[in-house]
């Protein structure tokens, strides 16, 4: 092992903050991150972290980055979209979409720092006209 990954391996989390900590790749079997589970299918149901994955960044003066690892045994499936919960992301899609000055769907989610659809954002000479439906 290297030193930078001996740098990260803690596995009885003395060094961490008492979370067990281990290098890229050597965590042990039955743990896995967000991510790792996701892939299989399933979630982590509310257990919290067991131990974390570090490692260093590749930028120079950066800390380290974490990602939490989860026990598989204790996953369960990710749940199943539903009817309701289709519509409800529509309705929330729909809704970053819509104009909050015009009150006009404009095709794509409006940007945060403009506040408003580029034609409100940037004057009235480049709104459509009042007739104009999507």
């Amino acid at each position: 092992m290297t030193r930078v990954r001996a740098r990260y391996q803690d596995p009885e989390g003395r060094r961490h903050g008492g979370m067990p900590t281990y290098a890229w790749r050597m965590a042990p079997e039955g743990l896995a991150t967000r991510r790792q589970l996701r892939a299989r299918g399933l979630r982590p149901a509310g257990q919290q972290p067991v131990g974390q994955v570090m490692w260093g960044s590749r930028r120079r003066g950066r800390p380290p980055r974490v990602a939490y690892l989860y026990r598989v045994d204790l996953a369960r499936r990710v749940r199943p979209m539903t009817a309701g919960r289709w519509r409800s992301v529509a309705a929330a899609m729909r809704a970053r979409r819509t104009c909050p000055t015009c009150r006009i769907d404009a095709g794509y989610v409006i940007p945060t720092s403009l506040g408003a659809c580029v034609p409100c954002a940037t004057g009235p000479d480049t709104h459509p006209p009042d007739d104009y439906t999507q």
